[in-house]
């Protein structure tokens, strides 16, 4: 490859302003390390902001006696949300617990504040397709923006693309979901406006699943997720609706997710015309808007130092290098009508080991989100956002400490890492 023009250098390098990497940049600037975020939209938040879900989960577990699990910079996420009244906590009747519902344009703001006020450097609408390697390690990124292909230079990197893109530029190691196993749907998300929430929510959601298997029965609607939920935004009057399914995509390939984006936007239509047709409340509502982008749920999996296994999830595992928790249960999207739940043990919770975050045969990189190292099952589980931003303010405060003490991830001292985000707030 041409030497190509260099954009930046830095000290941490984060690509992907998703939860995970937008925490990680907060964490990393935080202490000290000159940190550069890219990320490819205009604007963080990742899934949960281009993407719409608009809903946190994670930060409780599940159940009657809900147990907080996730602490730090992420509640500090939360109450400036809370202090802008651009959230609000709903008991979640869909089986993830305790939710925290948002405001998607507030949540931008809210992400890019904290991570300038850190001093980290966001660079917007940057792409990163390929990478560098000097002495034999990872040495930057290639950045494709309007100005051409540049590059990025970095002592240390922090992976939260969701989909491990610099992993796999980098040769490292990973499962790709669909391959040799099953693969989670994709959904695009809808809001509609003009809502009376209160004659949907009473006509319940029993009542409207059976609505949707009547009414896929009956041929007049093309509905191929016959269950799904709504709920009512910080907006009033405005709902989110997660109802729609595309099954069996590989979302790293350019022309299957093209497909998928326009195959979204035609169910979306469906769901609408449903909704207003057949479930009360929603008669003279409109579509506002779908997600700026389709909803990813699984593609790339690294092989890490340690893969979360099904077991350990489901039994409620606690690892000597925990670095978060996460009692969010298996939450299988699969390509049939309706969705797979399997729970942690009495409703519990289980911890994240360092060791997935780190590939295993990478130095000076880790990952954080959903390309984390974990089975299909561990991963339908730790995929959310709650343990997301918990996985990204670990991997930043990890990436900063390597750069200060010029080592790699596996050889900071994972006690001390644990020490800090304690100290931060996090359970652990």
């Amino acid at each position: 490859m041409k030497q190509l023009p260099l954009l930046l250098d830095c000290e941490v390098l984060i690509v992907g302003g998703g939860p995970a990497g937008s925490v990680a940049a907060i964490a990393a600037a935080r202490q000290g390390a000159r940190t550069v975020l890219l990320e490819r939209q205009g604007f963080l938040g990742g899934n949960i902001t281009a993407g719409g879900i608009d809903t946190i989960y994670g930060f409780f577990t599940p159940g009657e006696n809900p147990v907080k699990i996730v602490g730090g910079i992420p509640d500090e996420v939360i109450d400036r949300l809370r202090v802008l009244d651009a959230c609000y906590e709903r008991p979640n009747t869909y089986g993830s617990g305790i939710g925290i519902t948002f405001s998607t344009e507030y949540l931008k703001l809210v992400l890019e504040e904290m991570a300038n006020e850190a001093g980290a450097l966001i660079v917007y609408h940057a792409f990163a397709p390929d990478v560098y390697f000097k002495d034999g390690n990872l040495a930057g990124v290639v950045v494709a923006t309007k100005q051409g292909l540049q590059r990025v230079l970095g002592q240390f990197f922090v992976d939260s693309t969701g989909d491990a893109d610099i992993v796999a530029h980098a040769g490292g190691s990973y499962e790709k979901a669909g391959e040799e196993g099953p693969i989670q749907s994709l959904t695009t998300v809808l809001f509609m406006a003009n809502v009376n929430i209160g004659r949907a929510k009473a006509f319940g959601k029993k009542a409207m699943w059976a609505e949707m298997e009547e009414a896929q029965r009956s041929g007049e609607y093309n509905l191929p997720r016959v269950e799904g939920s709504f709920h009512p935004t910080p907006s009033p009057g405005m709902i989110e609706a997660n109802m729609t399914r595309i099954a069996d995509v590989d979302a790293t390939d350019i022309i299957a997710i093209s497909k998928a984006e326009t195959e979204g936007r035609r169910q979306v239509q469906e769901y609408v015309r449903f909704l207003k047709d057949r479930v009360p409340g929603f008669e003279s509502a409109f579509l506002v808007k779908t997600g700026c982008h389709i909803g990813v749920r699984e593609t790339r999996r690294i092989v890490g130092d340690y893969v979360l296994k099904k077991d350990d999830v489901l039994e409620g595992r606690r690892f000597e290098d925990a670095i978060a928790r996460c009692g969010m249960p298996i939450e299988d999207h699969h390509a049939g009508a309706d969705t797979r739940w399997i729970y942690v043990k009495d409703f519990g919770y289980y911890d994240i080991p360092y060791r997935c975050l780190i590939p295993h045969d990478l130095d000076y990189i880790l990952v954080a989100g959903r390309c984390l190292s974990a089975t299909h099952d561990a991963h339908a589980s730790a995929r959310s956002a709650g343990p997301a931003m918990a996985m990204g303010q670990a991997a930043g405060l990890a990436a900063a400490m390597a750069v200060a003490e010029d080592k790699s991830g596996r050889e900071i001292s994972v006690h001390d890492l644990q020490e800090r985000l304690r100290q931060w707030g996090a359970p652990l």
